[in-house]
């Protein structure tokens, strides 16, 4: 490469501002960061285009992460399993007849939070509870690039890094973020490792606010979801909830625990979706927000709502000025119920950092 070309000078300067920030250390990423290997692992594709990295594992699609859409937030859409079954729901990316259309802002596979700086970056227009529309904040895109394991930047990488913006209706900037998103499997399973540091502006402390509506989260597809009332009727598919606790289906929610397993059943398989909580993780186990109509997401950050405490700020986490917090999490796409794709197995072998 030229390097006084314009591409030699991007990546110069994604380079120069991630070490800035400090995220990199001697020898590479941290070990929570450090992903499983095994013989059998198939190779990792990550091609760039204009809005969006193209994820593809084996030379067969896996994933998208879209952030120049004009979404409020960047997601990961769609997730396929081994054998090309969409896990998550379409909707609001696209509209499939007879799929359920509520709550638009659940897009995919994503992280938000509704009161980070006084502002909700979760809801979009009327949110939840249908008032009048308010403003909300959303996140933009500030670089992006393709990483190597040692995280520089290469057209064969398998991670994705992003500095992102936090901003208020207003358009001041109420926190940055800095993400490495990560992705391998094998012939029966995916994984996405997501780790996020929140950095704090640096005049004045961070706020994020107690509040059940988050955090890193996936809206499942609904024949993946628990049978559940939507307008009065009965709908949805054939999914259970497990908790690494034993806090099974409707109890799981708002349990703590170092992971949870959402499965169901579709076409004469069953697949299933589990996301593990980094040991290293602020209040570590985390709080499950598992809904039975297929949201599901851990939130660090809801305490009040999920223990039912009358202190509404119980769950309140506070960044000092200029410092940082960093949250790190792995999402493992399975075949079987939680027994069968040995998914406690799979917790041990991340919380160990591999």
């Amino acid at each position: 490469m030229n390097p006084s070309s314009p591409l030699a000078s991007t990546r110069r300067l994604a380079l120069t501002n991630w070490f800035r920030l400090g995220l990199f250390v001697a020898g590479g990423l941290a070990a929570a960061t450090v992903r499983a290997q095994s013989d059998s692992a198939l190779p990792v594709k990550l091609i760039q285009l204009d809005d969006r990295v193209r994820v593809e594992i084996g030379g067969q699609l896996f994933t998208e992460y879209i952030y120049g859409d004009g979404s409020s937030r960047s997601y990961c859409y769609p997730i396929l399993a081994p054998d090309g079954t969409p896990l998550t729901r379409n909707f609001p990316m696209k509209k499939v007849a007879g799929e359920e259309t509520d709550h638009p802002w659940h897009r995919s596979f994503y992280f938000a939070h509704s009161e980070v700086g006084g502002v909700d970056f979760w809801n979009e227009g009327t949110g939840d509870n249908g008032a009048a529309p308010a403003a909300k904040g959303h996140t933009v895109v500030d670089q992006l690039f393709v990483a190597d394991a040692q995280g520089l930047p290469a057209a064969g990488g398998d991670s994705i890094r992003v500095t992102d913006r936090w901003l208020a209706p207003t358009g001041v900037l109420v926190c940055t973020d800095q993400r490495v998103i990560s992705f391998h499997g094998d012939a029966s399973s995916r994984f996405i490792d997501f780790q996020i540091t929140l950095q704090a502006p640096a005049d004045k402390p961070l706020l994020i606010g107690d509040n059940k509506d988050g955090t890193m989260a996936i809206r499942l597809a609904e024949w993946l979801t628990m049978a559940h009332k939507l307008k009065g009727a009965t709908t949805g598919g054939t999914g259970h909830i497990v908790t690494a606790a034993g806090d099974r289906d409707l109890a799981a929610w708002g349990k703590r625990a170092d992971w949870c397993d959402y499965h169901g059943d579709h076409a004469g398989q069953t697949y299933g979706v589990a996301i593990f909580d980094h040991p290293d993780n602020p209040r570590h186990p985390t709080w499950w927000m598992a809904r039975d109509y297929g949201l599901f997401g851990a939130n660090p950050f809801g305490q009040h709502d999920y223990e039912r405490l009358p202190d509404k700020h119980a769950g309140d986490y506070s960044i000092p000025a200029g410092g940082s917090l960093t949250l790190r999490y792995r999402f493992y796409f399975h075949f079987g119920d939680e027994a069968a794709a040995k998914v406690a197995a799979q917790y041990a072998d991340y919380s160990a950092g591999h």
